[in-house]
């Protein structure tokens, strides 16, 4: 029983990686879609998400059946209880990947991409896309200094989140009603991915040191 018992963690642990293997796969291409216009591939993004969805449902209901069935204490239950936490944070990060693409496919044959704000965007992206790599590897191998380098990039897309903001408020933004709303969605959407990042980070880096960081604010959207 105690060997299931420990190949049924080892299989969660696995999952939540998996998860972020297919949240990396699906804001690539959103990103790529929103800075592209490209409707084929918004629409692979917004297909799959489901995908995703049915990962953290299969994972969740793996923890539970641990749960009733082992009931396990310590350290054990709190990798339990906090892969229930950080399954539903990635399932969140699917649907910022989804929204991006839907934005994408709402305004084609039109760039998502407001005038002004497309380097911005290409930054944002990069940055998402190279936090959600280094969240899968994080959730493989627990290595702590990946949780410090998303944070950090996390801190960068904070800073382009606020540019944004600023552009779309200054005088000088000449955008129509459209251009700003997608501007504001948009850079929502990236900086929530990110934020969402960050709560799984943290709780790997308590899974691996003990230490807890609250979350700096919630992250429900």
């Amino acid at each position: 029983m105690r060997q299931v018992f420990h190949q049924s963690l080892h299989d969660v642990q696995v999952g939540l990686a998996e998860i972020a293997d297919l949240v990396t796969i699906a804001i690539d291409k959103a990103t790529r879609a929103f800075a592209n216009s490209d409707v084929a591939l918004a629409e692979e993004v917004i297909a799959d998400d489901v995908h995703i969805d049915e990962r953290a449902v299969a994972l969740d209901e793996l923890a539970i059946e641990i749960l009733a069935r082992q009931q396990p204490v310590a350290r054990d239950l709190r990798i339990v209880v906090s892969a229930l936490r950080m399954s539903a944070s990635l399932e969140r990060m699917g649907d910022m990947a989804e929204h991006i693409a839907q934005l994408a496919r709402y305004r084609f044959p039109e760039r998502a991409v407001p005038k002004g704000l497309k380097s911005t965007f290409a930054r944002m992206a990069a940055l998402d896309v190279e936090i959600a790599r280094k969240l899968a590897e994080l959730l493989r191998t627990q290595d702590v200094s990946l949780a410090e380098e998303i944070r950090n990039d996390d801190d960068a897309v904070d800073e382009l989140h606020v540019s944004v903001f600023e552009k779309v408020l200054g005088e000088s933004w000449k955008g129509e009603a459209t251009a700003t709303v997608d501007a504001t969605l948009a850079s929502r959407y990236h900086e929530r991915f990110a934020d969402h990042a960050v709560s799984v980070a943290k709780k790997i880096i308590y899974l691996a040191t003990g230490d807890w960081a609250p979350d700096d604010e919630p992250v429900e959207l």
